[in-house]
């Protein structure tokens, strides 16, 4: 009996050390882990830890089109129906429908490791049941601004721990940027220009500051006609003609696109310099305002647009976003 009692106190104290050699080696891997994980300071003002990358849910069309510039598009399991650049992911990836009207079964039923949407993506019930999920979600700034749009580029290859593809599609589009600013700087009379969003009962809904709209035509070397509010709001028709604009901008959207007809039919607009010269523009929509890898190329062609003396001087410059490979 004390030789079996001797035995088993030794057995015991064999699954003890083996049982604390596991647990250590178990803690070794955990702080290996998350040493190798990445934190982002997102702008929901949380710090959202990323470890899987492998199956991601992508919302916004911004962030869409700078995954797929990086080419990690195998990765994306899902898009938004803001998503709509480049077409091939329309046709390849799942939608889990508008970017504000999220449905969490639609996100969870593609079981997603990690989620990347662009500020403004809800509702919150959505968030909150995705939260719950534990699936990390980073939520990215939506500043309409070039320092924006390259910090939007850095922090979506820094979630996805591809920085060094992230680089290499930064500087294409700095040096877009800047040739864009050799062209806004030969512009010697900047047009002033209205971007109409739609007619909502009769009345125009314009952007006003501090929206994409006000930026790209910043960007484009013209000014915005609307001035003393910020967003997109409905105007009267003494502000339409008070503003003055030289040319009316909008954005393709389907069916229910605005034409020049139906804008300078409008009595306010027809009082503005824009309907003498039927000076009009309407361009994509996620082009002109998604504020992604092509926003340098959509701001030189709303420039041709508004300056067509600066045709030749576009022509000679090719974006550098537009073909550059960063894929490696």
């Amino acid at each position: 009996m004390k030789m079996q009692i001797q035995m088993s106190g030794r057995r015991t104290l064999g699954v003890a050390l083996g049982l604390a050699a596991s647990l250590y080696v178990c803690a070794i891997s955990l702080a290996t882990a998350r040493a190798d994980s990445i934190v982002i300071h997102d702008a929901r003002g949380r710090d959202v830890v990323i470890g899987n990358t492998s199956r991601i849910v992508s919302v916004g069309g911004a962030i869409t089109e700078i995954i797929y510039a990086l080419g990690l598009q195998d990765r994306v399991v899902g898009i938004d129906s803001t998503s709509l650049y480049p077409e091939k992911a329309l046709a390849e990836k799942p939608n889990v429908g508008y970017m504000r009207q999220l449905s969490a079964e639609g996100v969870l039923g593609l079981n997603p490791q990690l989620i990347l949407a662009i500020e403004g993506a809800g509702p919150k019930e959505t968030l909150d049941v995705l939260d719950a999920a534990k699936i990390p979600l980073v939520s990215f700034p939506e500043s309409h601004t070039e320092h924006g749009l390259i910090d939007k580029i850095k922090l979506v290859a820094h979630a996805m721990d591809v920085d060094a593809r992230g680089a290499c599609l930064t500087t294409a589009v700095s040096n877009d940027l800047a040739e864009l600013k050799k062209l806004r700087d030969a512009v010697k009379q900047p047009a002033r220009v209205m971007f109409v969003m739609s007619f909502l009962n009769g009345r125009a809904m314009v952007a006003g500051q501090k929206t994409a709209a006000n930026e790209i035509i910043k960007m484009a070397g013209g000014v915005n006609a609307v001035e003393g509010f910020d967003g997109y709001k409905p105007v009267n028709d003494e502000a339409i003609v008070a503003a003055r604009p030289d040319v009316v901008l909008t954005m393709q959207r389907g069916r229910e696109q605005l034409d020049a007809a139906t804008v300078f039919a409008n009595p306010s607009f027809a009082l503005t310099p824009a309907a003498a010269k039927k000076s009009f523009v309407a361009m994509d929509g996620l082009y002109l305002l998604g504020f992604g890898p092509r926003t340098a190329a959509a701001a030189r062609d709303l420039a041709v647009s508004l300056y067509p003396d600066l045709a030749d001087k576009a022509a000679t410059w090719k974006p550098a976003a537009l073909s550059v490979d960063c894929h490696k």
